[in-house]
């Protein structure tokens, strides 16, 4: 099969989105079944999936620094569009994916994934114009599409409910994790741990981009409101990029920050961050809504016990046969937020139990299988063609 793979997204810092087309963009440049692959960023085909991050970084700076207001976002997607098809005019049984919501005008079978439906749910934590955008031109990708990618059966519901996308259509595909996110003995961590100045601290860690819908806010004052003893025995360490509307996170994280009993250390190096996963005494992803959470997965493969909360696709993410792997609770109850950091942070026997469980379900979502299995629809898609 011959694949046309957008890339766009492969920007650093890589959010899970970038994760995603990153891993997938290196598993099907290997594939044994993918003959052909371009990928395609921005405006032009990019060499590998390495030279991607690279290519994209004068664009994403453009994206961070230029204000994309409503009619200049428009005149740029237009130009895009018809950069697009003067580059894949000639691409005849050619397949078209594109892992980022919105597709190019292509004549041949295209394949787009939503991850998440986050600017209908929580409009109020995008920017307008991503809102607008997605407003006039995902409707015409979803018709367009010969499949609708998602990442969780919860997302998959959503787009059935809300945007009227025909059961038939949709694929389920879940998210990988790296075999780099596992256990670790505490001489490998000795490092990275004193670099970061968290050697022999025995953290509450949380990984998120510091914007409204992963609910830090809240998540701060309820652990400020677990004993004095307990947060100085297990300091607050947000690792991310900062995002937007921050102010009730600064008022809630500032006086913990000025006491010493947290941390944000921004966006570390990507080397950095499994270790600072696996030296974690317990992780929380409070998150309002998420279309997988990856950070979860993460941190259960890396062996450390997890809160999450109990609604979108979180539960479906930390659910083995067994059940519930990570403690759940209603992430807009900030006495349930405190009780459950608690629990997370001192019940030994349940932490124990958890960290086993975890590790060995986050096995069996490694990349590859996002790969193989993201590979059957391109065959059955083209299989249909035919």
């Amino acid at each position: 099969m011959r694949v046309i793979f957008n890339v766009d997204a492969i920007t650093a810092p890589l959010t899970g989105i970038g994760r995603y087309a990153l891993e997938l963009a290196r598993g099907l440049a290997r594939h044994r079944e993918v003959e052909a692959l371009k990928l395609y960023s921005a405006y032009r085909w990019v060499d590998d999936p390495e030279h991607a991050l690279h290519a994209n970084a004068t664009i994403a700076a453009v994206r961070r620094n230029v204000p994309f207001k409503s009619a200049a976002l428009e005149a740029y997607t237009q130009l895009r569009s018809a950069l697009f098809r003067l580059h894949t005019w000639r691409l005849d049984g050619w397949l078209l994916h594109t892992p980022n919501y919105v597709l190019m005008p292509f004549a041949g079978p295209a394949l787009t994934t939503v991850h998440d439906l986050s600017w209908l749910n929580h409009p109020e934590t995008h920017p307008i114009e991503r809102v607008r955008f997605l407003d006039r031109h995902l409707p015409r990708s979803l018709e367009k599409a010969a499949v609708v990618f998602t990442d969780s059966q919860f997302i998959a519901d959503e787009i059935e409910t809300r945007l009227g996308v025909p059961r038939a259509k949709l694929r389920v595909v879940p998210l990988g994790v790296d075999a780099t996110y596992r256990p670790r003995a505490a001489d490998e961590l000795r490092a990275t741990l004193r670099k970061h100045a968290l050697e022999d601290v025995p953290y509450l860690l949380v990984v998120a981009t510091q914007e409204p819908r992963k609910n830090l806010a809240r998540l701060a004052r309820a652990y400020a409101a677990l004993p004095a003893a307990l947060r100085a025995r297990h300091p607050l360490v947000v690792v991310g990029a900062r995002g937007w509307l921050r102010s009730e996170l600064e008022q809630a994280l500032g006086p913990l920050e000025a006491r010493g009993e947290a941390r944000r250390l921004g966006y570390v190096d990507e080397e950095d961050l499994p270790l600072l996963y696996a030296g974690a005494h317990a992780f929380a992803f409070p998150s309002l809504y998420e279309g997988f959470g990856l950070p979860l997965l993460e941190a259960m493969a890396s062996g450390v016990p997890a809160l999450t909360s109990d609604r979108s696709s979180m539960p479906e993410v930390v659910r083995d046969a067994e059940g519930t792997i990570a403690l759940t609770v209603d992430p807009l109850d900030e006495d349930a937020l405190r009780d459950g950091l608690q629990r997370l942070l001192e019940d030994a026997p349940w932490r124990a139990r958890a960290a086993e469980r975890g590790a060995r379900h986050a096995r069996t979502y490694p990349w590859t299988r996002c790969v193989e299995e993201t590979v059957a629809v391109y065959r059955e898609v083209l299989g249909q063609g035919r």
